[in-house]
């Protein structure tokens, strides 16, 4: 390949209620809402970026919020696990957190290189937080909820639960550019670059399981880093070449887009890095005001009455935040 995915831009799921969803991510897994802008395909409902302070790429998970949606079934063919990187030995400070705030968590793994305390957020998107052996040098958003020294630095890994693995696998080693790290009996793990936090897959292959129904609490796609406009394009080609149905280079204000359906049924995105997030809205202002692309800004009165009114905690204010 021309072109070689650095790791994950971002993970793109369905929410239900949006006020109910930004209280969860921003109070409750002290993300901050980087961007509220429309969903440009049904700009009668929200698309909502939550990051670290600047939505890097890589820090991302973003929801399209549906009130009353019904509930996802997870399976075959879907993103089934979306996991973040939080410092070594602050799991216990995360399960404490989530109990006062009436979540329930679990740990589901404990080794001397990565524990993983696992829960369901309000919709049942399933989430994972891990600690890893490996230093994450990636700096975090400092909330006023979760403090720096347990906060998360950003995404850590994706699973990908699929009837057969080979042609999944094939997809992110060939023609992604991401190499194999380790495989068990239950899970084959791929990296991008030097497979640290941010650059991992993990592949679980279920053949005999369901096959998933993508809604609420489920992930949408999942988006692979590129770094420009111009690297992406040679990539579609490539990508073309090679038998896929790719879609053309659409344009998402803060990144261009395109899509492609990998073998095992999950929806995949590449992503550009650029232009980024403070293209529209200074930093220390990002995620306050509905951000609408220049071709739906004509329609932003119709847009503003369409959408379900919204409030965004003041700690996503990072002057709030200093002060404290």
């Amino acid at each position: 390949m021309t072109a070689q995915t650095s790791g994950l831009h971002h993970v793109t799921a369905i929410a239900g209620a949006p006020q109910r969803n930004i209280d969860f991510y921003v109070t409750g897994l002290g993300l901050r809402l980087v961007k509220k802008t429309v969903n440009f395909d049904d700009p009668g409902t929200y698309h909502l970026y939550y990051g670290d302070d600047a939505g890097r790429p890589g820090s991302l998970l973003t929801f399209f919020p549906w009130t009353g949606i019904s509930s996802g079934v997870a399976g075959s063919g879907q993103s089934t696990s979306t996991a973040f990187s939080v410092p070594a030995g602050s799991l216990g400070w995360w399960a404490t957190h989530f109990r006062n705030l009436g979540v329930e968590s679990t740990l589901t793994s404990e080794s001397s290189s990565e524990e993983r305390l696992s829960l369901l957020d309000p919709d049942g998107l399933q989430l994972d937080l891990v600690a890893s052996s490996t230093v994450d040098p990636r700096n975090p958003w400092d909330s006023a909820s979760v403090p720096a020294e347990y906060a998360v630095r950003g995404q850590h890994s994706s699973v990908l639960t699929v009837a057969d693995p080979t042609g999944t696998v094939e997809v992110l080693t060939r023609d992604l550019g991401m190499h194999l790290i380790s495989e068990t009996a239950d899970r084959i793990r791929v990296g991008a670059g030097d497979g640290a936090p941010g650059n991992i897959v993990d592949i679980i292959a279920d053949p005999t399981g369901q096959v998933g129904r993508t809604a609420g609490g489920s992930v949408h796609h999942i988006a692979f880093r590129v770094p420009d406009h111009t690297t992406q394009e040679l990539w579609r080609d490539e990508l073309v070449d090679r038998g896929y149905d790719v879609t053309a280079i659409l344009d998402r204000q803060y990144f261009t887009s395109i899509y492609f359906r990998e073998p095992g049924g999950v929806l995949f995105e590449i992503a550009t890095d650029t232009p980024g997030f403070d293209i529209d809205e200074p930093l220390l202002e990002l995620g306050r005001s509905l951000k609408l692309p220049p071709w739906l800004e004509p329609n932003r009165s119709q847009i503003e009455q369409a959408v379900v009114p919204i409030t965004l905690p003041a700690e996503n204010n990072p002057t709030l935040v200093l002060d404290r």
